[in-house]
């Protein structure tokens, strides 16, 4: 039997100290789970077919793509992708193969690497980009009202700021 739970934050909490879920929470919590484990793959599995890309890599290309001068530095590109940097590396190993991003230190700071995205790597994302748009609107938005839309914004803001107190999941971590 456990005596003690260990929180995200590393501090140590009596099971004794909270009852189990149950009824409305776990209901929540069930529907929650549920879409957390559900949508990840589906967007996946468009991205792959289309593009053999994955939601992550995506992700990384999206960024770069808004970035000022399509480049940014790794630490800071691993911070948007909410990602380690090893994680990062082999993902954009991945995307110079395709020749669709390219990394290079930093004139003004060698110990800082730049990533940039290229004019293949743009095209890409001007190409994946509105197919996973519709993608997000038909499975997200299309099955929300505007008022829950707004609810659903306000709530995962709300959630993510209580994993970033609880001293949750961050890269590096």
């Amino acid at each position: 039997m456990l005596s003690q739970v260990i929180r995200y934050d590393g501090s140590m909490t009596s099971p004794s100290e909270s009852a189990p879920l149950d009824g409305d929470e776990l209901e929540t919590w069930s529907a929650l789970a549920t879409v957390l484990e559900w949508l990840p793959p589906v967007l996946d599995v468009q991205l792959q077919d289309g593009w053999n890309l994955t939601h992550f890599e995506f992700g990384v290309l999206y960024a770069l793509a808004t970035a000022e001068g399509r480049s940014l530095p790794m630490s800071t590109l691993a911070g948007f992708a909410n990602s380690t940097l090893s994680r990062l590396s082999r993902a954009v190993v991945r995307l110079e193969k395709r020749d669709w991003v390219r990394r290079s230190t930093d004139p003004e700071d060698r110990r800082v690497t730049i990533a940039w995205l290229t004019d293949s790597g743009a095209e890409v994302v001007a190409s994946a980009a509105p197919a996973h748009a519709d993608l997000v609107r038909r499975l997200v938005f299309d099955s929300l009202s505007a008022e829950q839309a707004m609810t659903l914004r306000e709530i995962s803001r709300s959630i993510a700021a209580a994993i970033s107190d609880e001293g949750g999941w961050r890269p590096g971590r």
